[in-house]
């Protein structure tokens, strides 16, 4: 586990990618106490949740001796005609890293998550039937890869595309498709192991069967019991969530001592980022926060 370093992002404290009511803490906040528990590194959280002037992102991270080391970009790219503006997007946020000195940070991409209403409303249980057809899987498959080659292109910086529920990849065979269709030499993953956990898949697996294709590691617990209650109460992804699908490290049933071996063994030395969606207002992150390093330092991390 040499070299692996251990980060905490945005998403913790409730500064989520979607359009919700309540309000989460400010930057100087979420920064400051991923500092004080214990962490040296940070995702940018949604465009304007921190500065948007390399200058002043650069100064503010410093000021809490923490490193930037990616940025989440949604795109639904499953729509032809939103590619460009999600390269666009990629961009803005590539550009911003790199003027930074963040040169080394992930645009981490993903799907328009929790927009599209069957994919919310099914989450942790969703069926083949509800998944894309082959000529959307192509379109997709393309979306990501334009996003990932104009990154590289014009900043040198690599991209990952991040798997979530309540998106069009959460199934560890939806996941397999796009990998499948996307060169792994341009476009890495972004490993979440609570995401594939509630998608149905075993994280475990997913570590060995994907090993270097994993560029960066997000770490969620996922508790089986509230996965359960989900589907049995036909739950949507934001009521799980709301509910604790996604504990403390420890608290559920991902296995994070052997996902560090089977990483370490395979000379992965990039970050881990824990995150523990809350939704703004909910929950104590700060508390939550030093649980999972504290966690984690358990483990020799």
């Amino acid at each position: 586990m040499e070299g692996i370093k251990v980060a905490n992002a945005p998403c913790s404290w409730g500064a989520l990618e979607f359009d919700l009511e309540a309000e989460a803490p400010d930057h100087l906040q979420v920064l400051r106490e991923i500092r004080e528990t214990g962490y040296v590194g940070t995702e940018l959280g949604d465009w304007g949740f921190m500065p948007t002037e390399p200058a002043a992102l650069k100064e503010v991270v410093s000021r809490f001796q923490l490193d930037l080391v990616g940025a989440f970009v949604p795109v639904p790219l499953v729509q032809k005609g939103a590619h460009q503006r999600g390269v666009a997007n990629a961009l803005r946020v590539a550009g911003l890293m790199a003027d930074a000195d963040y040169t080394d940070a992930f645009i981490v991409l993903a799907d328009d998550n929790g927009t599209v209403p069957l994919r919310t409303a099914y989450a942790g249980r969703i069926t083949p039937a509800m998944g894309l057809d082959e000529r959307q899987w192509e379109t997709f498959a393309q979306g990501a890869m334009q996003v990932a080659q104009a990154v590289k292109e014009e900043y040198g910086m690599r991209t990952v595309f991040h798997h979530h529920c309540g998106g069009y990849v959460e199934t560890p065979q939806e996941l397999d498709t796009l990998m499948s269709l996307t060169d792994p030499q341009l476009l890495g993953l972004c490993f979440d192991t609570g995401h594939y956990a509630f998608g149905g898949g075993n994280p475990m697996a997913a570590v060995n069967q994907y090993g270097n294709r994993i560029w960066h590691v997000h770490f969620k617990d996922y508790a089986a019991q509230v996965g359960a209650a989900s589907g049995a109460n036909e739950w949507d992804y934001f009521e799980s969530v709301k509910r604790g699908v996604f504990c403390e490290l420890g608290k559920g049933v991902v296995d994070f001592g052997a996902i560090l071996a089977t990483l370490g063994a395979d000379g992965y030395n990039g970050w881990i980022v824990v995150e523990q969606d809350v939704l703004p207002g909910m929950g104590a992150p700060k508390i939550c926060a030093n649980n999972n390093r504290a966690y984690l330092r358990q483990l020799g991390l």
